[in-house]
């Protein structure tokens, strides 16, 4: 029996003696474990000078446990696997030597020598040739993210323009509506069938003529853009789709007459990793040719022909009737009331308007039609362009907002890179349904064989999580979809939406995890970042 102990115990020797006394120690602490001239090595915690031979001896020896790192000895350590052709792993000290072959550790150096094969060369082959694939895949969604940036920049100094071109209009509708107030304060007894005389004139009857022909034109013109977009959108497909190893000449034709009208470069000779050449071109196209003097802009088409055409022609057909009327050359010789003491200027006026009605009722003078129908009109010309101040005044507000949240952290990313996908919907044909994400806007559950579309949240946020950092990746990684319609005796329905780096904007996989709260994962160039910026901090070390 004392043989056999003593046996046993020079194996256990033999093995101890056989593992360094650096292993399981990681890289930043290996200048530490060199023995002293005495052959002696102090405990990390200075606690305890042990001799140099006690390190990783299977024997607990330190208070700190820092002489058994490569052993099970002592408790609440962590062994780290080298793991040599891979990627170096640490784990707990209490998984060494327990002759399960951990899988973090593929050099298998947590157990004896031959219980676990080395697989970290066929390991680190794999994990080279996934990360390699991932980070083309990166590279091609972050050209695609920064055409997303300039997207935003381009958005912001549209809006700030379009701002600027409110408060100009702002100042010139508040000077329209002093001038209606004046208008609607002098404008007070015109009689309905006066104004009604008025408005058989030519010029009231042409005004009308032209509105309705603007009218016209404006709704012809809408439809226009629409089959234009659309014709567009379908030869884009046309462009990007076709195959031309076919040869078909009709659709070689179709595209090249495409590329030359929208000022693109040939599909053909557009790099792969050139994402913003095409935006580039269209943007020269988009170029405005000079306009004639008095001509409108686009934007102002856009912005201001409403509002041209819901002025009041009641309102200008009078304002036109004063401008006629009043005297080229107004002249105090021939009034009276510029001649009279302020005292008694009252009563001239009273005696004035008293007489002009007497005469007017005699048929001695023609009555000047002023009435209450005239002052409504004029009232009504001015609620209308009080209203119309009041909705630019709410546009500005409503773009300034806009330009605020364009790269809020918290809206659409410090650099606005997903102003872009704002209200993009994207849909996945799971079978018996079709699902939509409007990404910001709300998530919907739509039958594909009849039956209720259901709403399964309207957005709410961000990943809330209070231990995930604003504008950080994993913070743009989840958006939150809440108060959707309520299930049958259940709660409200409720969407996380879960994203990863992609080269497309795309549903991947959706879940029902529970009584109506769904999972839906997907991908997006906007969570790409550069691979210089996703390095950073990375510690891999092979």
């Amino acid at each position: 029996m004392i043989r056999w102990s003593i046996f046993l115990l020079s194996v256990t020797l033999a093995v101890a003696a056989s593992r360094p006394q650096t292993l399981g120690v990681p890289p930043p602490l290996l200048s530490k474990y060199v023995p002293s001239k005495s052959n002696t090595w102090t405990c990390l915690d200075g606690s305890k000078e042990i001799p140099w031979n006690f390190v990783n001896d299977d024997s607990c020896d330190c208070p700190d446990g820092s002489d058994e790192l490569g052993t099970a000895a002592c408790p609440n350590t962590t062994f780290w696997c080298k793991n040599e052709g891979h990627i170096g792993a640490i784990i707990q000290g209490s998984r060494v030597n327990d002759g399960l072959c951990e899988p973090e550790c593929c050099d298998g150096s947590d157990e004896q020598p031959g219980v676990c094969p080395n697989n970290c060369k066929e390991i680190g082959e794999a994990y080279r040739k996934k990360k390699d694939e991932e980070n083309k895949i990166r590279k091609t969604g972050s050209k695609i993210r920064s055409t997303y940036i300039a997207f935003a920049s381009k958005e912001i100094r549209r809006l700030q323009v379009e701002v600027m071109q409110l408060n100009d209009d702002i100042k010139v509708k508040e000077r329209e509506v002093q001038r209606l107030e004046d208008v609607a304060e002098r404008t007070e007894a015109l009689s309905q069938q006066a104004l009604d005389e008025k408005k058989e004139s030519p010029l009231y009857q042409t005004l009308l003529s032209h509105r309705n022909a603007l009218k016209s034109l404006q709704r012809e013109h809408k439809k226009h853009l629409e089959r234009e977009k659309a014709l567009g959108q379908i030869l884009d497909t046309l462009r990007t789709g076709y195959n031309p190893n076919y040869q078909d000449m009709a659709v070689l034709e179709a595209v090249r007459g495409w590329e030359e009208l929208a000022g693109l470069p040939h599909i053909n000779d557009v790099g792969k990793d050139d994402a913003t050449k095409e935006e580039e071109a269209r943007e020269e196209v988009a170029v405005e040719e000079p306009l004639e003097d008095g001509a409108w802009t686009a934007m102002q088409l856009e912005y201001q022909l409403d509002s041209l055409l819901n002025q009041n022609l009641e309102t200008l057909l009078i304002q036109h009737e004063e401008h006629i009327n009043a005297p080229s050359e107004p002249s105090s010789l021939f009034d009276i009331a510029s001649y009279l003491p302020d005292s008694i200027l009252p009563l001239y006026e009273d005696f004035k308007d008293s007489l002009t009605s007497s005469l007017e009722k005699l048929g001695i003078v023609k009555a000047s039609g002023r009435s209450s129908a005239d002052s409504s009109a004029a009232r009504l010309a001015l609620t209308n362009a009080q209203n119309e101040l009041r909705t630019m005044e709410a546009s500005i507000s409503s773009k300034e907002e806009s330009i605020r949240k364009i790269y809020d952290v918290t809206g659409f990313g410090a650099e606005g890179q997903w102003k872009k996908l704002d209200n993009l919907c994207l849909e996945k044909d799971t079978g018996d349904y079709t699902y939509e994400v409007c990404l910001f806007n709300e998530v919907k559950q739509k039958p594909n064989h009849g039956g209720q579309t259901f709403s399964l949240g309207r957005y709410e946020s961000w990943n809330p999580s209070p231990d995930v950092s604003p504008g950080s990746p994993e913070y743009y990684s989840k958006q939150v979809y809440a108060r959707g319609t309520r299930c049958w005796n259940g709660p409200e329905r409720n969407t996380k939406v879960l994203l990863s780096c992609g080269i497309e904007n795309a549903i991947l996989t959706v879940q029902e995890l529970e009584k109506c709260e769904y999972q839906i994962t997907g991908t997006t160039p906007a969570l790409c970042l550069p691979l210089e910026d996703s390095k950073k901090g990375s510690r891999d070390e092979l």
